[in-house]
């Protein structure tokens, strides 16, 4: 049997205060049962469960809340270098929000099927995303696009633009 490396230690760590968060937000009656930590160069930067019937922000997800609170914290909406552990596999849009944080890494617990089973089932969004625009079930409808294509060239034009 091989030896455990620190660098396993340190992710079961993180994984493990990550599953803590979500069984308090059940005990405690904070939220849904996820939690996230956010961890750059080995230390926690953030963390946080799901804050969903708390805040009553259905954006509220553990994943997107420890990412705000890095990103506080850590005064920039870039979390290049960071890693995140969330005990469930993100959905669509916690997804989304690591992608667009550039968090470097990803480690999760339970998966998608697991939260499915119990009542958290994204597979509805993914079908969404998969349909043409106007067969989805929430109407789209585009709407004066040549109005708002002015903000568009605002900013290419921008000398003062913070690119993200």
């Amino acid at each position: 049997m091989e030896k455990e490396t620190k660098e396993e230690r340190a992710h079961k760590k993180f994984m493990r205060l990550a599953i803590a968060l979500s069984e308090q937000n059940v005990s405690e009656s904070l939220g849904g049962p996820f939690g996230a930590v956010v961890v750059k160069d080995g230390k926690i930067v953030a963390k946080s469960g799901n804050k969903v019937t708390t805040t009553n922000d259905p954006t509220a997800h553990a994943e997107v809340s420890a990412i705000r609170l890095a990103c506080k914290k850590l005064k920039t909406f870039d979390l290049n270098g960071c890693v995140i552990y969330t005990s469930c596999e993100p959905c669509p849009m916690c997804l989304s929000a690591i992608y667009w944080s550039r968090i470097n890494i990803i480690y999760y617990a339970n998966t998608k099927a697991d939260a499915a089973h119990i009542g958290f089932d994204d597979q509805f969004i993914y079908e969404e995303l998969d349909k043409p625009m106007e067969k989805r079930t929430i109407p789209v409808n585009q709407l004066l696009r040549e109005e708002a294509q002015q903000a568009f060239k605002l900013w290419e034009q921008s000398a003062i633009k913070i690119e993200y």
